[in-house]
């Protein structure tokens, strides 16, 4: 009994360090979201304000801050919802449909995974010159659409794959189509696996620079990771008001995550277990 004690109080030792080390990145931001400039550099940075101003936040929001942050919004968004509608679909017919090409296809997918960013940037950006989207929101979507569909694929594949085939054959008995099928039957079944893929692809998406660099040159077209970098060239020497600005774009994560942590977890271990 005194054994299992102290195991346990061993383990919540471990897990409260752990807690401490991975944690204090943000309460470092915070903190010195609150100081002035001076404050920052006369006082250690561990330090705790002498008085709490949101005067860092209100000049983060004057310079422009909210409109990369709804532009991310935007792009991200409407990059899930298609991400989520193209990979369910091409995973219920790779998994389900036995047609001619249908490993061929799957394995091109899969070698989607493989190929670099960066390299695809130069064709990219003539592809946006010649179709008249460069320097818009809307050329983002594509290639964000585009090189998040093989994981997603993959992950969505997978669970399709284990869902059991009797279930679909007792809905043909009953006449319904493949759209149906797929509507009732593998859709509520395959949430937890969407959740992921979407919280994934959202996190990614949220955090993606080199196309926006690429693809985007005015200052009302920018996304949040570009308005930072560019905020900090701007503001370099003002490390409180910096850290402000960061501290905001990681904020919506961080609420989406408390909001949706079950669905993560649930997507994450889903499948783990095969009876």
């Amino acid at each position: 009994m005194i054994i299992k004690k102290i195991k346990a109080a061993l383990i919540y030792l471990f897990l409260l360090i752990w807690l401490i080390i991975t944690g204090y990145p943000m309460i470092f931001l915070v903190q010195n979201s609150f100081k002035i400039k001076m404050e920052f550099f006369q006082k250690p940075v561990w330090s705790l304000p002498a008085s709490f101003t949101i005067k860092n936040y209100l000049d983060v929001i004057n310079s422009g801050f909210y409109i990369y942050f709804f532009n991310s919004i935007i792009v991200c968004f409407i990059s899930v919802f298609l991400i989520i509608i193209v990979s369910s679909l091409a995973s219920y017919a790779i998994a389900r449909i036995d047609f001619k090409f249908n490993k061929i296809i799957y394995i091109l997918f899969l070698a989607g995974m493989m190929i670099p960013i960066h390299s695809t940037l130069i064709p990219i950006y003539k592809i946006t010159l010649s179709l008249g989207i460069y320097d818009r929101l809307s050329a983002l979507i594509g290639p964000y659409v585009a090189f998040s569909l093989p994981i997603s694929v993959f992950i969505l594949t997978g669970f399709i794959n284990d869902i059991p085939y009797e279930l679909e054959e007792a809905a043909i008995i009953d006449g319904a189509n493949r759209i149906r099928i797929f509507k009732d039957i593998i859709l509520p079944l395959v949430k937890p696996a969407i959740s992921t893929v979407a919280i994934y692809n959202l996190t990614l998406l949220w955090n993606s620079f080199a196309y926006a660099l690429v693809l985007t040159s005015s200052p009302t077209k920018r996304i949040l990771t570009l308005g930072l970098f560019e905020f900090q060239g701007q503001h370099g020497i003002d490390i409180p008001l910096t850290l402000t600005a960061l501290f905001l774009s990681v904020l919506p994560l961080i609420i989406l995550y408390v909001f949706l942590q079950e669905h993560i977890i649930k997507g994450m271990t889903a499948g783990a277990l095969k009876g």
